[in-house]
């Protein structure tokens, strides 16, 4: 048998290089996106006076630019101020899906910041002791520090308040935040509130042109071969019509890019992006199966029984089947109930109502949307 890997490395006639296509590549230039740029620059600014900036508040669905914006101006702002001998600008990126606790947040702050602090073995207020040092006076060069929290919303509605509260009550210390929902505030108690006093920038979504505009960019340096006007705009339809999404229009071109590469063709075509749309569909919603709680999973591991059987499934009969795979260890018909909705919202299942004649009631039937097949590899992947 030939190695699996032969041929594998063979130049691609479709991509010069598709990492540029990945929504953390940081390009040189952001269509559609100075304004807000130019929104980051003005407030952090001060910092060209020797002060400490105003924290910053970034609101934006996904997709609309608020990370690559914000990292084009930090990189800027280093760039311009890397001679300052008087100052030592820190501008540190943390993303809260990988630091979701104060504690985390504080350590890794440290850590960048070049103080040796473990992860375990320190009490919360050893951490933020040696934090603090550094910004006490007792070292010879002035520190600011900004700090970047991407996707605070997960970290306050996990962990709370409490990275703010130590962070806006350090003398030349920013923050600047990163939401995709515009009311994440609620999560913030009003002692905290009142020393944020942030500064708010929206990032709207894109339309269908912009994103033409983004992808033409992209393409200009990602692809060997030119792309077809009618092939981007209907890619950038696609992801205008989900919301606005450039991360989904970039997505879209990288797989349509690499169906394409597979079948030896020289160039991405219409068909390819319609195959692209579907292939990542299908995988963003095995990777809803594979990370459902147990419960849920037993629920469509019951509703998976039905449908093999060929039988009508009403949430009664639902939950019987429910029972019996749970061995014991079930919930009540009600919580079950509310899976069940909380599953045709993700789109996996959907319910029709039917009426079973006069003084008979209602009935929910539920379906499956997915293949059987498709459902049992991800629900069983092993």
């Amino acid at each position: 048998m030939e190695n699996i890997f032969k041929d594998m490395d063979k130049e691609s006639a479709i991509f010069a290089d598709k990492s540029f296509l990945d929504h953390r590549f940081l390009p040189k230039s952001l269509p559609h996106r100075s304004g807000q740029i130019g929104s980051i620059a003005r407030y952090w600014s001060e910092i060209l006076k020797n002060k400490s900036p105003s924290d910053v508040t970034v609101y934006g669905k996904t997709g609309t630019g608020k990370t690559v914006a914000v990292k084009f101006a930090r990189q800027q702002l280093l760039e311009y101020t890397k001679d300052n001998k008087d100052v030592l600008l820190r501008i540190e990126y943390i993303r809260c899906t990988d630091y979701n606790t104060e504690y985390q947040i504080i350590v890794r702050l440290c850590q960048q910041l070049g103080l040796d602090v473990p992860w375990r073995g320190w009490t919360k207020a050893e951490v933020l002791n040696s934090f603090r040092s550094l910004f006490n006076g007792k070292i010879q060069k002035k520190i600011i520090l900004i700090v970047i929290l991407d996707e605070i919303d997960i970290l306050l509605q996990k962990n709370g308040d409490g990275v703010l509260y130590t962070l806006t009550r350090i003398e030349n210390v920013s923050v600047l935040s990163i939401s995709n929902y515009i009311d994440f505030k609620r999560f913030i108690t009003p002692r905290v509130m009142s020393s944020l006093r942030d500064k708010e920038i929206v990032f709207p979504p894109y339309n269908a042109r912009q994103i033409e505009d983004i992808l033409n960019e992209r393409i200009k340096i990602s692809f060997k071969t030119s792309i077809d006007d009618e092939v981007i705009k209907l890619c950038a339809a696609l992801a205008a019509k989900d919301e606005g999404d450039a991360r989904y229009a970039l997505d879209l071109l990288r797989t349509a890019g690499e169906i394409a590469d597979e079948n030896n063709s020289l160039t991405v075509t219409e068909e390819n992006i319609r195959q692209a749309k579907e292939k990542i569909e299908h995988d963003i919603t095995a990777d809803i199966i594979l990370t459902l709680p147990s419960q849920q999973q037993r629920v469509l591991e019951s509703i998976l029984h039905l449908t093999k059987l060929n039988e009508e499934i009403t949430s009664g009969k639902l939950y019987e089947v429910y029972k019996k795979i749970s061995n014991g260890d079930y919930l009540t018909y009600r919580r079950v109930f509310d899976i069940i909705n909380q599953l045709e919202l993700l789109g996996i299942i959907s319910t029709n109502k039917i009426s079973r004649g006069r003084g008979k009631g209602v009935t929910n039937l539920i379906l499956l949307q997915c293949d059987t097949s498709f459902l049992e590899n991800n629900l069983f992947p092993f």
